[in-house]
């Protein structure tokens, strides 16, 4: 099994715990996150694909994006069967962590992606497995964010495929299996947690304006209630 940490070598606050994770994860290297201002890509204003995303994605979200498709690159160059993605804030329950590689060893193809989220918010359509405390599961709904995740070489292939241009963040990308075609699988309980408060704060969080907010959380409720309606089966 192999493992990619995605770091940006100029976030120093970070370093110590990707030292961790590259003792603690299995066959792990660095590879280098893409700084979204640099990378000269504009991304689309949302409508690419429905439902409308209706929030401006900002030089993180897109810098985020494109690092995880260069993993998804990564894995398909090396021609892995599948590998571990992991984000730089991210921290393991040693407790658990037996358990969630025993379910990855015995259930992961290459045509998997298997969440390990770091929130507990996911409900299950399909149990599939349990090793001890942990469950992989189909859930539902895809849940947010993107610490820790299982990528195979073929359901990376499918994701580059959809993804030359962007028109919203990576996270709520995934959620949409039928644009991508790809099941998306989760374990929990799973014991991760994430230290970006601890590491220096998110690298890709905007603020909103006071005047604003009301407005945003409209259109976020809207926006999860059209993702909901789609659910996995």
């Amino acid at each position: 099994m192999h493992s990619l940490i995605v770091h940006m070598s100029s976030a120093t606050r970070r370093r110590a715990n990707v030292e961790v994770l590259l003792q603690t994860l299995p066959d792990a290297q660095v590879i280098e996150a893409v700084r979204g201002a640099d990378a000269g890509v504009t991304p689309a204003n949302g409508d690419i694909h429905q439902p409308h995303y209706p929030f401006p994605i900002g030089a993180g979200e897109v810098g985020c994006f494109l690092s995880h498709r260069a993993c998804w690159q990564r894995i398909v160059d090396e021609d892995w069967e599948y590998a571990l993605i992991a984000e730089d804030d991210l921290a393991l329950d040693t407790s658990h962590w037996p358990h969630v590689q025993a379910l990855i060893a015995g259930h992961a193809t290459a045509d998997s992606f298997i969440r390990i989220p770091a929130k507990d918010r996911e409900t299950a359509a399909k149990v599939e497995a349990s090793d001890g405390p942990c469950t992989l599961m189909l859930p539902r709904v895809i849940g947010l964010q993107t610490v820790f995740q299982v990528v195979g070489r073929n359901a990376a292939v499918r994701l580059l495929a959809v993804t030359d241009v962007l028109d919203r963040p990576v996270d709520t990308f995934l959620q949409m299996h039928w644009v991508h075609g790809q099941r998306v699988h989760t374990i929990l309980p799973n014991g991760v947690r994430e230290l970006t408060a601890d590491l220096g704060g998110s690298t890709i969080q905007k603020k909103t304006r006071t005047s604003g907010k009301l407005m945003r959380e409209i259109n976020r409720w809207r926006y999860r209630r059209a993702v909901a309606a789609q659910p996995q089966t």
